[in-house]
This record gives structure tokens, sequence and C-alpha cells, in this order.
């Protein structure tokens, strides 16, 4: 006797039962007939079913990344530099070998050299503050001036200073426009000379020319900013913008002020001197509309250098630069921008 055992069917099957055991068997074909069926149909189900699989990513090669954009150079330095005999006149016949670049006292290689007048770009911070009064009339013939020697691609802005900083209009070239707006200022408030400032530097980011340059006309410092001179400062380093100053300072200032006032002067005279630029002290009115044109002159006159550091450490610090000139004229005076910023990485 023998026994089967076909998913949970028991068979037995012994000698002499045989109608049994055909039975059976016969019991046994069905099932299988049926569970070959069955599997065929999933089978056949399964390859409808299937989806060839993609091919595994090679990782050494990854993604191609999209084209970079276009960067304009920004290593290239550029320093300005206005040269002038010992009595102040302009000297404007030197050529690139009459000038020695030195940054952090290692000498530089000029890569760029430019002693023609070009465009600029100006922001006029004017001080309409309470103070000037009796000022005003004289410091607008100075603005008018100044705007007297633009050239077509000049373009100009004005700040006004009274109480708080604003801006009255954004860059033009109507200078003549600026000139009517500033006859029309009745003199009110303090003067927040910081906050112009800072309120300038962000105009210029708009600016259209190279060569940039901010020029006050005011009589006194700082007494109602909400930013400091440190910030001011800083700002200026890092930027491209010349600072002139044209101070009406009265003969006692230094004792009818108050003492962040009195330190006015000379915190413009830094500004100016490290950014390229001076300050003009003005003792007399009268002095006013031809320090104005002088100014104007001045910025059309100056050489522009350019060099590529040879120091590339991208480690945004202060680098000092000095400009030397050799020349058969004996006592030259060199204005010239002293540092800058180097890029952060």
């Amino acid at each position: 006797m023998f026994l089967i055992d076909l998913w949970g069917l028991r068979l037995e099957a012994g000698f002499g039962r045989g109608a049994k055991l055909v039975y059976n068997l016969r019991m046994i074909q069905r099932l299988l007939a049926v569970s070959i069926i069955t599997f065929g149909s999933l089978a056949l189900a399964q390859d409808v079913a299937i989806v060839p699989a993609l091919p595994p990513r090679n990782p050494a090669l990854p993604p191609i990344p999209p084209d970079p954009l276009v960067r304009v150079d920004s290593a290239l330095v550029l320093i300005p530099a206005h040269v002038t005999t010992v009595t102040g006149a302009p000297v404007t016949d030197l050529s690139v070998q009459n000038f020695h670049l030195y940054e952090d006292n290692v000498e530089q290689t000029v890569a760029s050299f430019s002693a023609e007048e070009a465009p600029i770009s100006v922001g006029l911070l004017f001080d309409a503050s309470g103070s000037m009064r009796n000022k005003l009339a004289k410091a607008s013939e100075a603005a008018s001036r100044f705007f007297s020697t633009a050239n077509a691609q000049d373009e100009f802005f004005l700040v006004k200073i009274s109480g708080r900083a604003k801006l009255v209009e954004p860059f033009t070239t109507d200078s003549l426009g600026l000139v009517q707006q500033i006859r029309h200022f009745r003199p009110a408030g303090q003067t927040p000379l910081f906050d112009a400032i800072h309120l300038a530097m962000k105009q210029m980011k708009t600016a259209r020319n190279s060569r940039k340059a901010l020029l006050i006309i005011s009589d006194g410092g700082d007494n109602w900013s909400t930013h400091t001179f440190h910030e001011i400062r800083e700002a200026l380093l890092e930027s491209d913008v010349q600072l002139y100053a044209i101070g009406i300072f009265d003969e006692d200032f230094t004792r009818n002020h108050a003492p962040e006032e009195v330190r006015g002067p000379m915190l413009l005279r830094v500004l100016a001197a490290q950014t390229g630029g001076r300050l003009y002290s003005v003792s007399s009115l009268e002095d006013l509309p031809e320090i104005g044109a002088r100014i104007s002159r001045e910025l059309r006159q100056q050489y522009v250098l350019g060099y590529y550091s040879t120091n590339t450490t991208r480690d945004g610090k202060y680098r000092h630069v000095k400009v030397r000139v050799t020349s058969e004229t004996p006592e030259l005076r060199v204005s010239f921008r002293t540092g800058y910023y180097a890029p952060n990485q």
C-alpha cells in the first residue's frame, strides 16, 4: 500500500483495490491539467505587465550643467589719478611710462591707461539745511558753474540734504533742469550728511559711465544721520566712486558748533583723500562758483590706470595702493585712490 498527498488531497492505494486506484489516478490527471493551465495564464499575464528596466546610471558621468553665464572680468583694478604742479595747474601730457603703481609696496604692471576726457556720472549732494540760509544763492551758483562744462554723455543726479536725505532727481542728462530745482530749494532742518552719502551710493549703482564721483556742497558736518562715518567710509572704499566736497565753513566754525559738526571738515577730508578726490574749504562765498568749475575740470583731466593685481588671493582684505610719477617737471603732486578691498571667495 502507498500514500500520495497532493495539495492536501490524501490518496490511498492498495493491492486489491483496482477500481479505487484508477479513479484516483484520473482525478490526479485532471488536477495536473488544471494546474498547468493556471500557471500558464499567470505567466502570460506577467509577460504583458513586464516593463524593461532602465540601465543603471553611471556615477562616473555627472549630469551636464547648463551653459555658464558670461561675466564681466572684475579683476581689473582702476585707479584714477590727478596730477598737478605745485601751483595747482593740471598736468595733462604724461604717458604711461611716467607712472609707477604699487599695491602693498609691490610694483604692478599697468595694463590699461587712459588720459582722454571721458563721460562721467556725478551725484550732487546739496546741503539745504537751515544753516545754509545765507549761503544758498552762492552755493547754487557753484552748482551751476559745475554743470556748465557738462558733455552730452555726462549724467547727474541730485540729493537734497534738508532734515533728511532725499533723492530729488535720479540720473539725467538735463543739468540745466537740476540747477532750476536747486534754485527753488528753501533752507530748513538738520544735516544728515552720512545718510545722504549712503543714499547717493545706492543711486550710483545704476550709473552707466565708468568714471563716477560724488560732489558735496555743505557748510558743516553731520548732525542728524542714522549711518555712521565708519559705514560710509567702508562703502566708499568698496566702490569705485570718488568724493569731492566744497566746504563752506565759517571762521568761528570750531567755536559755535557741536563736536560732531566740528569734526565734519576733517571727516570729509579723509573720505575725499581715500577715494582720490579732494575737499575744497571755502572761506569766501565769492570763491564758490570758481571752485565748482575747477572740480568739473579736474574730473575730466584725470588719468585712469588699470592693473591686474599680482596678489590673486580672494580674501576680502584691504589693499593699499600708491602711485608715483616720474617726470622732468619737478615736484609734481598726485592725487589718487589709496586702496580697495579685494574680492571675497
